[in-house]
């Protein structure tokens, strides 16, 4: 739920951005598993009713149960907005053309929807983060492919985190494999440091150059989340001052695992194991 300074008033981008970079210990870590294990596991109870006639809010009340009744609490519930009222949902739900921020309502999902469900959840004073986009039903090939070429751009970044390897390097990663295939890449919403806070520094682009930005180093975890459009990256916001719409009409696909750079290399803290097992047994 990041989005960066041109969306936001300049003295929160700057108390943001002037925060330091909180690198974890182990036992840190391990709570930062225990966290996103609750994401993932919250993200399969979605899974397992994504279907055409299912309304996003049920999706939600879902969701918002399953992390209370584990011991968690909803982080996105209630998250202030500088241009409105604070969200009030616990997971975001953006439908078709909805890049991010979707706030779910009682509109039935249809066939051949997509919907990006964005989880996050505090657990023992750490918070777990993670987004998978559904197919609802059979969707075209074009969308399928989207959502294939996203969720393979997420990979690549995680493997350009590395050590001694700078944040300008997993945006190079993921923007490279996506823009030959004439896909655009949302600038103005970034991943980003996850701990105690949801978001901590450093943002975490999707685009970028090689060797610039900050250097990555054990114990640093970070949420990195390809938003990938179909055709422009432009978009506008909706009425409820949440959601934001490609300004073409044409579908966007989110994928987000939290991670943490750990003993010389990136490991995955969530997982999308179960959720692709479902889905495989649906197509």
């Amino acid at each position: 739920m990041q989005v960066i300074q041109d969306l936001i008033p300049e003295a929160i981008y700057k108390s943001y951005s002037q925060r330091m970079i909180y690198l974890k210990t182990e036992d840190e870590i391990e709570l930062m598993r225990k966290a996103n294990r609750l994401v993932a596991s919250a993200l399969l109870e979605v899974a397992k009713l994504v279907k055409p006639g299912v309304t996003t809010n049920q999706l939600d009340a879902v969701a918002e149960q399953f992390i209370r009744d584990n011991g968690g609490a909803p982080t996105f519930k209630g998250v202030p907005n500088p241009y409105g009222s604070p969200f009030p949902a616990s997971i975001c739900t953006s439908v078709n053309d909805v890049i991010v921020h979707g706030v779910p309502n009682d509109d039935p999902l249809k066939e051949g929807d997509i919907v990006s469900v964005d989880c996050g959840a505090l657990l023992e004073g750490f918070n777990g983060d993670s987004c998978y986009t559904f197919r609802v039903g059979e969707v075209s090939s074009e969308v399928d492919e989207l959502l294939r070429v996203t969720k393979e751009s997420l990979y690549k970044g995680i493997q350009a985190a590395m050590p001694g390897k700078r944040i300008g390097d997993i945006g190079y990663a993921v923007q490279s494999h996506v823009e030959p295939c004439g896909y655009g890449v949302v600038r103005e919403f970034v991943g980003h440091g996850i701990g105690r806070e949801m978001h901590e520094e450093p943002m975490v682009p999707n685009y970028g150059k090689p060797g610039t930005g900050k250097q990555l180093k054990n114990g640093l975890c970070i949420a990195i989340e390809p938003m990938i459009t179909m055709g422009t990256r432009e978009f506008f916001m909706l009425p409820d001052r949440w959601g934001v719409k490609t300004r073409d009409g044409k579908a966007s696909a989110h994928f987000e695992h939290t991670i943490a750079i750990h003993n010389g290399k990136p490991e995955i803290l969530s997982s999308f194991t179960e959720i692709e097992t479902i889905e495989s047994q649906n197509r």
